[in-house]
């Protein structure tokens, strides 16, 4: 599903330069769910960012579903992201004025498809999640797990290829943090979706088949289970 070879990526910072990919080599395959683990600035969003498309490396390749996305245009990149690849934040980046069920639509909007099947596809996503009793609320009506759970619903309307999730329960409590974790799970085994995740917790890794570990922008292990 997702190849990197070579993959470097610098930034500028106050006039230094910061390796933040270094000769990343990688290989994660259809239906995996690994988890990508390491120290604060060791490289592990650039990463995410990278192997997703929202942003390109420096140098080298990355082949997401079998296209170089490092080569691929804007307009090309936005149509894989589109198509592909759905996200997931630590913040939840819900729209505060619309419902459940709208923060969900809006992914697809605007689109060829016709309203009606628009919202078919996201009660569907709902309900997925547990949270079609939800729909019509707004997100200041949601707890944190609430939220995060609609926004999965969003991620995964289009039934994308892969899931990206950055720190996905980084502003959970440990039993909404869990429950999340277990719909991804899920969506990984019933859908097929390749998911990569972000995280700082170690105890979360138990719903993954494989954990990298990053230092200083490289890979410094892959274990397997």
């Amino acid at each position: 599903m997702i190849k990197c070879t070579n993959v470097q990526k610098e930034f500028r910072l106050r006039g230094n330069i910061i390796r933040a990919l270094v000769d990343i080599n990688l290989e994660i395959y259809q239906g995996e769910f690994v988890f990508v683990q390491g120290p604060t600035g060791c490289g592990k969003t650039t990463l995410l960012n990278v192997m997703s498309g929202l942003d390109v490396p420096d140098d080298g390749s990355v082949i997401l579903d079998g296209e170089d996305i490092a080569r691929a245009s804007e307009d090309r990149l936005s149509s894989i992201r589109r198509q592909k690849v759905g996200f997931v934040f630590q913040d939840f980046n819900l729209i505060e004025s619309l419902t459940g069920i709208e923060n969900v639509e809006a992914l697809l909007w605007p689109t060829v498809l016709r309203s009606k099947e628009i919202e078919d596809r996201a009660i569907q996503a709902l309900r997925a999640v547990d949270m079609l009793e939800r729909k019509d609320h707004y997100p200041r009506d949601m707890s944190g797990g609430e939220r995060q759970r609609i926004g999965l619903a969003r991620a995964i309307i289009h039934q994308p290829r892969v899931l990206f999730a950055d720190e996905p329960t980084g502003n959970l409590d440990p039993e909404a943090a869990n429950h999340v974790l277990k719909l991804l799970k899920d969506l990984n085994q019933d859908m097929g979706t390749t998911m990569v995740v972000v995280t700082h917790d170690n105890s979360l890794t138990k719903y993954g088949n494989r954990t990298l570990k990053m230092e200083r922008g490289r890979i410094v292990s892959g274990s397997k289970k």
